[in-house]
């Protein structure tokens, strides 16, 4: 894999990741950006006692542009994007409409492909193992930052969920704090550790394959399961 860092024109960071060694990135951001005001903040709810991101900049953010427009696709016939060259295997950004910023944390958006109209489901392997990298990387280097507490990669797919751009793409949140769900994971894990001696999850996979009845998918290395106490509809865990 060959990383290569550069910057926007509003000198936000860019990265590209790809298979071949050989490839040179030099193209130039040639869009005239005036900087954005990110004045994302962290409130914290008295009743709950949970953190709320609040980014109101966001509404500015490109919306279902069509696919000759969009932002995440390579600059080709003089069309300018986010991305200055004309192929990408792999590219990282920093959004330039964060939910977080600044002391607050951090947002990149991972751009899958410069394919506009496939899906993580299409890529191939050498492909997803390079996404697969790239969120390995980036987990690192945001993980070191002081600001960071934990970090988050995920895919954005579906207007259903409110995904604004149909470009294969995920995102990565550097949290300041650790979110509630993560820390309740870390909680019972803790206690099934003092309790029984083992790992947690070790224990749930083993569960899982035991049973087999949840069982969506295993290999060697993976298993995909529907969780004994699922919270959503569709919810599979890997």
């Amino acid at each position: 894999m060959k990383k290569t860092v550069t910057t926007l024109a509003d000198g936000r960071e860019l990265i590209y990741y790809d298979s071949a060694d050989g490839i040179v990135r030099d193209a130039v951001d040639r869009r005239p950006l005036d900087a954005v005001s990110t004045s994302s903040e962290i409130r914290r709810d008295p009743l709950l006692g949970d953190s709320v991101a609040v980014a109101s900049h966001r509404q500015a953010r490109t919306y279902h542009p069509p696919a000759d427009a969009c932002p995440l696709c390579p600059t080709r016939d003089g069309r300018l994007s986010e991305i200055p060259d004309s192929h990408y295997d792999v590219a990282v950004f920093e959004n330039r409409f964060p939910s977080l910023a600044g002391d607050s944390g951090r947002c990149e958006v991972v751009c899958f492909t410069s394919d506009h109209d496939a899906s993580f489901a299409d890529l191939t392997e050498e492909q997803a193992a390079l996404v697969l990298a790239a969120w390995t990387d980036r987990t690192a280097e945001l993980g070191a930052l002081d600001q960071v507490t934990q970090v988050f990669c995920f895919e954005n797919r579906g207007a259903e969920i409110g995904v604004t751009l149909g470009h294969p793409h995920g995102q990565i949140y550097g949290y300041p704090f650790v979110t509630p769900r993560t820390e309740l994971m870390l909680r019972s894990a803790a206690r099934h550790r003092e309790g029984a001696g083992r790992n947690l999850f070790d224990d749930v996979v083993a569960r899982e394959e035991k049973d087999g009845s949840r069982v969506v998918l295993a290999t060697d290395h993976w298993i995909a399961h529907v969780p004994y106490a699922a919270h959503w509809p569709y919810e599979v865990h890997l």
